[in-house]
């Protein structure tokens, strides 16, 4: 596994809390259907630490992370 950045088009409310709407994964844009939860955290399976969102694109769950100002997710 490894880190791949990616673009995200986020939702900012009047007190700063993100809330990401869109990501753009290997040239193709996926709407991000619902974000689950927010938390600090880790990613144990390729490191790094920041607010890790659980989200729901196309019915399936998984992780994006905002960490030193960029996003990324867990790929293969």
């Amino acid at each position: 596994m490894e880190k791949k950045y990616v673009k995200v088009m986020v939702e900012i409310d009047e007190n700063g809390n993100k809330k990401p709407k869109t990501i753009t994964f290997n040239n193709h844009e996926y709407e991000i259907d619902k974000v689950l939860d927010m938390k600090k955290a880790v990613s144990m399976k390729v490191g790094g630490i920041g607010e890790r969102y659980t989200v729901r694109i196309n019915g399936h769950e998984t992780y994006l992370y905002f960490e030193n100002n960029k996003w990324f997710v867990e790929s293969h």
